[in-house]
């Protein structure tokens, strides 16, 4: 992908797809987009373009990276496990409490391997670890095993 400052306009992005065909984006200095495709035949010759929103762009943003593709995703295997950030909150019920008591892996099949907090990192913390508020938890496991942890330490 290439940029190209636009004095007065914002910047346009310029993007060859692996099949050879030619997209940018315009950012404008108001915060909308103008999304364009070029002809096949005529790379010079557009054949789409589209003045978006700040909004519509965040709504085809979303629909280009769903939600499993959100900030908190580290990773996904072929395996089917995501590891994902939690954040505790401060008004969290388990604020205080140990971990083994939120009993994580046996109501959700998940793993927590790691608490961020401040500036260090505890891995593997065990069932005797007490939370705290703002605590990040790093959490592994399926999918609906991540959702329902998020649930269980979103609980107030």
């Amino acid at each position: 992908m290439s940029s190209t400052p636009l004095p007065g306009i914002g910047v346009r992005y310029d993007l060859t797809t692996k099949e050879q065909r030619r997209v940018s984006v315009v950012a404008h200095r108001d915060g909308t987009r103008t999304l364009s495709a070029y002809r096949d035949d005529d790379p010079d010759a557009c054949a789409l373009s589209v003045r978006l929103s700040s909004g519509e762009t965040e709504t085809l943003i979303d629909a280009l990276m769903p939600t499993h593709h959100s900030p908190n995703l580290l990773s996904t295997t072929e395996l089917g496990l995501v590891a994902e950030r939690v954040e505790l909150s401060a008004v969290s019920h388990w604020n205080g409490r140990l971990l083994g008591e939120t009993r994580m892996r046996t109501e959700t099949g998940v793993s927590i391997v790691a608490v961020l907090r401040l500036a260090e990192a505890v891995p593997s913390p065990g069932p005797d670890f007490r939370l705290a508020g703002g605590d990040t938890l790093i959490v592994i496991g399926t999918r609906e095993g991540v959702d329902a942890a998020a649930a269980i330490l979103g609980r107030e």
